[in-house]
């Protein structure tokens, strides 16, 4: 790809995909679309309503039976197939993601279009050879598709965390009504584009653009669906969840993070604030297992400052399709004046400022915040506590290895982390003792097969490989 190509021309999407047609929506309203770079509108979509998401979920649960009932191998022929038409895809998509949401052309590329690929090619494996039945006892237990699945998904990564919820509730045996985010709906309509080449049978999959108070709420409160996948805010999520307990509906919530990155006094303390600081920024940090607060023993404290502020030094603002860009603009007005007033009151706390901050440069246009680092920041604070999203680190010191510990875990989330050490075996006993549902040791790969969620107030449920394909499954014991 050539990476100082220009932005797609994005069209105006008018339509909603309802069991499998592009409609017309029920209402004349629609949504504009900004490209954050530059503030410009550069498409729009429909703004769905109630009625739309009425005639979604009617069509996938008119789907479901027959797709419940297709063989696990034609299933995963279908996910192969989808795979395919976004591999075909896969530039308009990194370049729909750049424009629409920020992120630098090269990291689209390779994560917002690479890894829900990687993803994808999972679930066509796991579709094909689901859990088996057993026995316990004079009982046969067995898995099923929960039924209609209700999706609704963040703007941070817009086709990552769809495809992390479609792709295996269609594995599992379920169909699906979408509602993606309103700040990067363009994405979504690229993946129904490949939906519709791909050949899924009408209504297992269908699309409904909208706000989350609008078509987020129909959803989650609709008596035809079985269970509301949601990925956000912890308060968003906390809204759904009570909804979807009015009917008693099952809920899979991926929410808020504050991930502490543990760096022991043994660590390789350059290659750890290297990728602590890389993981901190990544998407300009919105990202909900961004390492957010890094803790530092007391005797590398100094030095890790100055590592700290010399890394971030070296991340470029400014436009996305700019080959030299290494940090877009954050996704929205409002998202960059959180994050600004996140940096006002940790001043105001009495953190004290190593990079970035308030008065630092920035581009003439666009909704951009300067990747910003405070030091002496207290583990009960606001910044140490409040998830930012943006572009803000937290360093903390720490005097041994229990009150690092103690720092990790003195948070409402518990969403992700790491620790860093010479000694692994040190490094794997402190991340047991962490209260988060992932934790590298050492810069450990991601891996598309693990179990991913969170404790505490970072949600309910897990996505990825086998365990997020069981969340789409009801278990049935059947005595004989």
């Amino acid at each position: 790809m050539d990476l100082a190509a220009a932005p797609p021309a994005l069209l105006t999407r008018r339509h909603l995909h309802v069991a499998g047609d592009w409609v017309d929506p029920s209402s004349g309203d629609t949504i504009p679309v900004e490209n954050p770079a530059t503030g410009s509108i550069v498409g729009e979509v429909p703004a769905g309503t109630p009625a739309d998401v009425d005639r979604a979920v009617a069509a996938a649960r008119a789907a479901f039976p027959g797709w419940a009932a297709t063989a696990p191998e034609q299933r995963a022929a279908h996910l192969d197939w989808l795979h395919a038409a976004l591999a075909a895809r896969a530039d308009e998509i990194a370049r729909t993601v750049a424009t629409e949401l920020g992120t630098p052309l090269k990291l689209a590329t390779r994560v917002q279009a690479g890894l829900p690929l990687t993803v994808l090619r999972t679930m066509v494996d796991l579709a094909a050879r689901p859990a088996a039945e057993h026995t316990v006892g004079n009982s046969l237990v067995v898995r099923e598709p929960v039924g209609v699945v209700g999706a609704i998904t963040p703007w941070n990564y817009p086709l990552h965390q769809v495809v992390a919820k479609v792709a295996p509730a269609l594995a599992a045996g379920c169909t699906v009504v979408l509602k993606p985010s309103e700040l990067t709906p363009l994405t979504a309509y690229l993946l129904f584009d490949a939906i519709t080449d791909a050949g899924l049978p009408p209504g297992v999959v269908n699309l409904v653009p909208g706000t989350g108070p609008v078509v987020g709420a129909a959803l989650a409160a609709h008596p035809d669906v079985d269970l509301v996948s949601f990925t956000g805010s912890t308060a968003t999520g906390r809204r759904i969840a009570h909804l979807a307990a009015e009917r008693i509906a099952r809920v899979s919530l991926e929410l808020g993070g504050k991930s502490a990155n543990v760096v022991l006094a043994d660590a390789d303390l350059p290659t750890a604030v290297k990728v602590g600081v890389g993981n901190a920024l990544l998407n300009s940090g919105q990202t909900c297992t961004a390492w957010t607060r890094m803790l530092v023993h007391r005797d590398r404290y100094a030095e890790a400052l100055d590592l700290v502020a010399a890394a971030v030094a070296g991340y470029r603002l400014g436009d996305p399709f700019d080959p030299a860009t290494r940090l877009g603009p954050l996704a929205s007005a409002a998202q960059a004046q959180r994050v600004r007033d996140h940096v006002d009151r940790a001043l105001a706390d009495g953190a004290r400022l190593v990079a970035g901050g308030p008065d630092a440069p920035l581009p003439p246009q666009g909704h951009f915040v300067a990747p910003t680092v405070f030091a002496d920041v207290h583990p009960d604070s606001a910044l140490a506590q409040e998830e930012v999203f943006g572009p803000v680190l937290a360093v903390i010191p720490f005097a041994d290895t229990d009150e690092a510990v103690a720092i990790a875990n003195n948070s409402r989330y518990g969403l992700a982390g790491a620790v860093w050490s010479a000694d692994e075996e040190a490094a794997l006993a402190v991340a047991r003792r962490m209260r988060t549902g992932q934790v590298d040791v050492n810069g450990g790969a991601f891996n598309p097969l693990a179990p991913f969620g969170g404790y505490k107030q970072s949600g309910l449920g897990r996505e990825l490989g086998a365990y997020g394909m069981e969340e789409f499954t009801e278990v049935k014991a059947i005595q004989r």
